[in-house]
């Protein structure tokens, strides 16, 4: 039977011809359609509706309506939107359908996903091993040995169980994890429980925290207080320039880009660090921020650690910039002299809008016309000096810093809110993890590896830590693997001969790489896909997951090798490093590993260089929130409140119900202590709705205890607003316990007592509420009540 159905018109000629408009010519072809029949364009998502609608409205289409799919009966004449996953679009004889792939080509789809908050990253990834040192805020360095249910009041509770020194133990109920943070370091010695050893070292610091913070925030100010131009998204260009990304965009990627042109719109001189794994599009996000900032008449200046990453960024730029009035160059020394003199000319005379290059950009004798934005790639393969360069562009154009892992200093710049942060942890829809082996060095092994990947058709790496190690290897290959071709690469080669085997093994004229390091940043070599990597226990944490990126670019499952020398010991910190790479399978590990760094290696000062400092003292969790707490207190001119009142404290509450979460609901440890982590920072009703919805999702429907686990959170949360210490509950009523013993608002203390109407009396430094509550239900209820009546009776004296 026909009838009379058709493929549809495709687009794909005036996508590859630069000199006609795509979407005119859609428009047109739309135009002509409507006269004979009903025209439906079919999206794959509502996301991709609204921008095609956007872009036929530019090119004054007019009477566009949107429909649910399957709509019948549509007129003739009507131009309706629908989302409707077609691959293609066809035509009948009183309908025309286009598809969306019919005029962007192919387009990659996923499912949305739920998004994480960055903060979270943090604490479900780092979860406790017994034997690891923490801190508690008023009792200090202890050792965590694990999780106990105690009875408390009758009723099970678990807690944390803390050893301090000389045997001492301590045991903290779960709701109060928060107030213990991660020492850091591996070692350490332990504080004497009820000691004033740790507060006296608590209270120095906090003075030092303080000159560190006030500092942080005189840099954070003096850009604020400067103006940068306001630089909006050109409309027409920029739907036209966003539409030739052939993916669809993750989530966290529409956020960043959304956060970047927000900077730039602000007025104010930008500051953000984009970090993302290592392939999953932050060059997407640069690209659009240098599109903005070039289409409103300013200059970009982009900045990679090597020429070779350079040369990929500009083919990258070139590609997707052509056709539209932005003039792109490149400057490194790869550059012939003559171009170079040219494009060091178009910089200063306002001609070239965008330079890719290496740190030769910031060399003195370059003068941009008027520079609007540096776009710095991985910026912890700069030396100091180069960083300080930076340093000093940053308070007057805008900087956006893109990194797979950032180093430790800059993630606690981010995170103490000095320089904004924004991550991409989404990988490519098609994007399988790498799979990762440690062993000790085994040549049969590593034969086979490098043999599997040459009769699949790929390449492979083979990285070594230093030149002299290039020998011994180069003779295994040559001995153990003859099958296959192998080029050497390393630093101190002349610039051209580098180029020359970099661009020769990129070309597939080889099978294998043997290189020094100097792969770890930004190649992109889809082909390759195995990678082996001599005496991993020399590397840093982030060098090794850098290098380890350099494969699983594409669809095919890629593979790591790290080898370490056989039947020696390794040093503990090298083995740590080892199992965390080998447990961060899962893409997008690159945030994680940072903030794991930072732990290993402790973060350094902030301001200062002494790279491992202050944190040692009191671990760099609290470090951290010292600071943040500082930071946020010189912000609100609150300079008095830093040395006498202390944010961190927790009320501690005993109603004597059950407050845990079942061995059977969470069976693994890890995740049930990073769930009690995050559960202790939730405050409002909406949050912990939320966070119940994600149990359930996760395991299923809530049991009893993490139900009343959840309202014990709430109530401590509202005990800390009305700054209550101390709340126990029994069935004849409750006891109260205000923190330091004092109340914020003692007329209004005197009200709620008096309102109780003689059930409520101060006896000592506490107040006796008595009540009648025959179930459990109702102690919790009541609870809350008298924790909020009193909070109430605070917030009206503020």
């Amino acid at each position: 039977v026909d009838a009379g159905g058709r493929i549809g018109r495709s687009f794909a000629p005036e996508r590859q011809q630069e000199n006609i408009g795509l979407f005119e010519a859609l428009a047109d072809h739309i135009q002509v359609k409507r006269q004979q029949s009903a025209v439906i364009i079919a999206s794959w998502s509502d996301g991709a509706r609204e921008r095609l609608r956007g872009l036929l409205e530019d090119q004054d289409l007019t009477g566009l309506s949107e429909i649910p799919d399957g709509s019948v009966d549509l007129p003739k004449g009507s131009v309706n939107l629908a989302v409707w996953p077609l691959e293609q679009g066809f035509t009948a004889d009183e309908l025309t359908v286009i598809s969306e792939q019919d005029v962007l080509g192919d387009r990659l789809i996923r499912p949305r996903r739920k998004t994480r908050r960055a903060e979270n990253y943090l604490t479900e990834a780092q979860s406790l091993s017994p034997g690891d040192l923490i801190v508690h805020v008023d009792h200090g360095v202890g050792r965590y040995t694990g999780l106990e249910t105690l009875t408390a009041m009758g009723a099970p509770h678990e807690c944390i169980a803390l050893e301090y020194a000389g045997g001492d133990r301590l045991f903290l109920p779960v709701e109060n994890i928060d107030l213990l943070s991660r020492y850091g370091h591996e070692e350490g010695l332990l504080d004497k429980l009820g000691g004033g050893a740790w507060q006296a070292k608590k209270a120095k610091l906090k003075e030092r925290i303080r000159q560190i913070a006030d500092k942080l925030i005189r840099i954070a100010a003096e850009r604020e207080l400067r103006h940068a131009p306001v630089m909006e998204p050109p409309g027409d260009m920029w739907e036209a320039f966003c539409a030739r990304f052939p993916f669809e965009e993750t989530e966290d990627q529409l956020s960043a880009i959304g956060d970047v042109i927000g900077d730039l719109e602000r007025g104010r001189p930008m500051d953000r660090l984009v970090v993302g794994d290592v392939g999953f599009g932050k060059t997407e996000v640069a690209m659009r921020a240098a599109f903005t900032v070039a289409a409103s008449g300013m200059q970009v200046a982009v900045i990679a650690p090597t020429t070779l990453l350079a040369r990929q960024h500009a083919q990258t730029f070139a590609e997707r910039f052509r056709g539209f009035p932005i003039t792109v160059r490149q400057l490194s020394r790869f550059v012939p002299a003559r171009q170079a003199a040219d494009t060091r000319k178009g910089l200063t005379d306002g001609s070239v809008d965008i330079c890719i290059g290496t740190h030769a950009l910031l060399a003195r004798n370059i003068r941009f016309a008027n520079l609007g934005l540096v776009i710095v790639d991985e910026e912890q393969r700069f030396g100091v000096n180069h960083k300080e360069r930076l340093k000093a562009m940053r308070s007057e154009v805008h900087v956006l810093t893109l990194s797979a892992t950032p180093i430790p200093r800059t993630l606690q710049m981010s995170l103490s809110g000095v320089r904004d942060l924004s991550i991409i942890g989404t990988p490519p829809v098609d994007r399988l993890a790498i799979r990762t082996y440690v062993s000790e060095f085994d040549a049969v092994t590593i034969r086979e590896a490098l043999l599997r990947e040459h009769y699949r058709g790929g390449q492979s790496f083979y990285v070594v830590p230093r030149i002299e190690d290039l020998p011994a290897i180069q003779d295994f290959l040559r001995e153990q693997v003859p099958e296959v071709s192998f080029v050497t690469a390393h630093g101190q080669m002349a610039a051209g001969e580098l180029d020359d085997r970099m661009n020769a093994f990129y070309d597939g004229k080889y099978d294998v790489l043997l290189a020094t390091t100097i792969i770890e940043s930004g190649i992109d070599i889809p082909t390759a896909n195995t990678m082996v990597i001599h005496r991993a226990d020399m590397y840093g944490l982030a060098q090794l997951y850098q290098i380890r990126g350099r494969v699983g670019r594409a669809k095919t499952r890629a593979y790591a090798y790290l080898t370490t020398k056989p039947r020696v010991k390794l040093t503990p910190a090298a083995e740590k490093r080892l199992r965390v790479l080998g447990s961060l399978d899962s893409l997008g590990a690159g945030f994680t590993i940072a903030s794991q760094d930072l732990d290993i290696r402790g973060a350094g000062n902030v301001v200062g260089e002494e790279q491992s400092g202050h944190v040692k003292e009191v671990g760099f969790e609290l470090y951290q929130s010292m600071l943040e707490e500082a930071v946020a207190k010189i912000r609100a001119g609150d300079m008095a409140g830093l040395i006498e009142e202390d944010g961190q404290w927790a009320p501690q509450i005993n109603l004597g119900v059950p407050v845990l979460i079942p061995e059977g609901y969470v069976p693994d440890l890890d995740v049930r202590l990073g769930l009690y982590r995050r559960l202790s920072q939730l405050t409002t009703k909406v949050e912990l709705e939320g966070f119940a919805a994600e149990l359930i999702d996760r395991f299923g429907t809530l049991p009893k205890e993490v139900n009343t686990l959840l309202l014990v959170v709430r109530i401590k949360a509202m005990c800390k607003r009305a700054g209550i210490a101390r709340l126990d509950a029994g069935p004849k009523g409750a006891t109260i316990q205000f923190h330091n013993d004092k109340f914020a608002n003692p007329a209004g203390l005197v009200d709620f007592v008096q309102a109780q109407n003689g059930l409520a009396k101060v006896r000592d430094t506490k107040i006796v509420v008595r009540r009648d509550w025959k179930k459990d239900s109702d102690k919790i209820k009541g609870a809350f009540a008298i924790a909020r009546d009193l909070a109430e009776k605070v917030k009206a004296a503020g």
